[in-house]
């Protein structure tokens, strides 16, 4: 089984209802978002659309282990992301801030990270979830084979997947990361150090650079590894 499922945090239903009409209030939307059983719906749909790639994801899990041939997947995480994120980055990108943008133009209110133990693991499990009838691939952004300037390296897929209500299927998005082990300490590090960090503008730009280095580091070392552990299972 994989060693670590995180699922999505739940609060009580007055939780959510508290923070939903707080920030309606404070973004002054409350036409757009009055009705809160309408948002709930859809965050149900994806939120069924995240269960439906993690099942997939699991089974997949679960004949690495009954075939006893090595696992590619070292665990999973999945989150949806919350009301407020999700209308902050409609206005960032400048889009109308309503449900029906929300479905058009958000690909990533639900997201899955697949950590994996080396480098080919990545493009490997991605791909038998690809391959499935019932899952589209969206969209690709490979930052393994060509990484963003501060270092990160990640494979990121925009998947669909039908989500059965009693209305029929609601095709939904779903982005997967695939990254192993070893990118996904160094994303964590650098996540601390874009956001959640107090540090100086200098100490800012000296860590930046490191953490290039590092990147770089480390994608050397994952090349050896993968050199190794290809040639020991050549070999068994």
């Amino acid at each position: 089984m994989i060693p670590f499922m995180i699922l999505e945090r739940k609060k009580s239903q007055y939780q959510i209802e508290s923070e939903y009409y707080r920030i309606i209030t404070e973004y002054g939307i409350e036409n757009e978002f009055g009705n809160i059983n309408d948002f709930n719906i859809l965050m149900q749909i994806y939120s069924g659309a995240m269960r439906e790639i993690g099942t997939k994801l699991e089974n997949l899990d679960e004949e690495f282990q009954c075939r006893r041939i090595p696992n590619p997947i070292h665990h999973m995480e999945s989150r949806l992301k919350t009301f407020e994120s999700i209308l902050g980055k409609l206005k960032k990108n400048n889009l109308p801030i309503t449900l029906r943008s929300i479905q058009h133009n958000l690909y990533d209110i639900a997201g899955i990270r697949v950590i994996c133990n080396y480098r080919n693991d990545i493009y490997s499990v991605a791909d038998m979830l690809s391959k499935q009838p019932d899952v589209n691939v969206l969209r690709t952004k490979d930052y393994v084979a060509h990484p963003k300037p501060n270092g990160y390296r990640s494979l990121h897929l925009i998947y669909t997947v039908p989500v059965f209500l009693t209305d029929g299927p609601h095709v939904t998005p779903v982005e997967v990361q695939f990254r192993t082990i070893a990118m996904d300490y160094w994303a964590s590090l650098e996540h601390e150090l874009r956001y959640k960090n107090q540090t100086s503008d200098h100490h800012y730009e000296q860590h930046s650079r490191t953490l290039i280095n590092c990147a770089s580091q480390l994608d050397e070392i994952e090349r050896m590894m993968q050199s190794v552990h290809d040639d020991l299972n050549e070999q068994n």
